[in-house]
């Protein structure tokens, strides 16, 4: 018989798995790194009883899987000012092109896009991830990352602009890559 903490547990799990791989697949950029850094952290949050009495699930989950993640790191690819360029497929999603040639297409664009976010400095590119992908507002990422709101507002704006111009020039010449 399962115990209502178990089930509890359980069902938390559930509901979040999804979004704490998110946070650390945005740290650690491997799927499989990813994978262990979520049973991590829900295997630490299962032994100290840290999921009971959370108000906010996602801001709490995304700090300590935040956490987690980063203590997996190598030593040398915690500096801010070493940028990390490695793109792992994404062959989960749904291709909607109708033909092959359209599929390769988007593929290189998708890379292109990951690639572009990538290079961007670890203190901009964090924020962007957290935000675009994890869809936490300024104030959750602000937590996580333990600065004030408003930087984090100003790395994300200065993150797109960065991106908008990238995307400008590389439309401007399509073939110079």
């Amino acid at each position: 018989m399962v115990s209502r903490d178990a089930a509890e547990f359980e069902a938390f799990v559930e509901r979040q798995s999804h979004f704490v791989f998110r946070v650390a697949y945005a740290i650690l950029r491997n799927r499989h790194d990813a994978e262990d850094a979520v049973q991590e952290t829900f295997l630490k949050l299962y032994r100290n009883h840290g999921w009971k009495g959370i108000t906010d699930e996602r801001a709490f989950l995304a700090r300590t899987a935040w956490r987690v993640a980063v203590d997996r790191l190598p030593k040398s690819d915690r500096s801010p000012k070493q940028a990390r360029i490695e793109v792992e497929p994404d062959h989960e999603l749904p291709s909607i092109a109708p033909s092959p040639e359209q599929h390769a297409i988007a593929a290189c664009q998708h890379g292109t896009i990951h690639r572009m976010i990538d290079s961007l400095p670890e203190e901009l590119r964090q924020p962007l991830v957290l935000s675009a992908i994890d869809e936490l507002n300024s104030r959750e990422i602000a937590a996580i990352l333990g600065l004030p709101e408003g930087t984090v507002r100003t790395r994300l704006m200065r993150a797109r602009q960065i991106l908008k111009l990238k995307l400008a020039t590389m439309m401007e010449k399509p073939y110079a890559r």
